[in-house]
């Protein structure tokens, strides 16, 4: 499931949906939806910040879609966290084909050695 990330725009506490990547050889500007995951080099902009973007004289801006609407989980992010939670909740029953019977065999301070019946 995918967390929510913040815009990385200073005092913005807003939720990202798109990211930022500069290509400094071209002088351009990407600005694309938002990645999978968040990148060193890049930037996660809300929307807000994503349709003011400028970019300085000279450079390119090049916007991979017109606009960026923050989404919240997906029906499937929904259904996986639900089956995760009923997964977890599950007893976990582990049959032994038989009880063992350990026996202190030694002592070390507080260490014991344990020997099984089958040894």
């Amino acid at each position: 499931m995918r967390s929510v990330r913040q815009c990385s725009r200073t005092a913005c506490d807003s939720g990202a949906v798109a990211t930022l990547t500069y290509v400094y050889s071209d002088s351009t500007a990407v600005l694309g939806p938002l990645a999978n995951l968040a990148e060193p080099h890049s930037y996660d902009l809300c929307a807000e910040h994503a349709d003011r973007l400028t970019a300085p004289r000279g450079w390119e801006v090049v916007r991979l879609t017109p606009d960026f609407v923050e989404v919240g989980p997906s029906h499937d992010d929904l259904l996986a966290l639900a089956d995760a939670v009923r997964e977890a909740g599950r007893p976990r029953h582990v049959a032994a084909p038989h009880p063992v019977q350990l026996a202190e065999v030694g002592r070390r301070g507080h260490l014991r050695v344990l020997r099984g019946d089958g040894n």
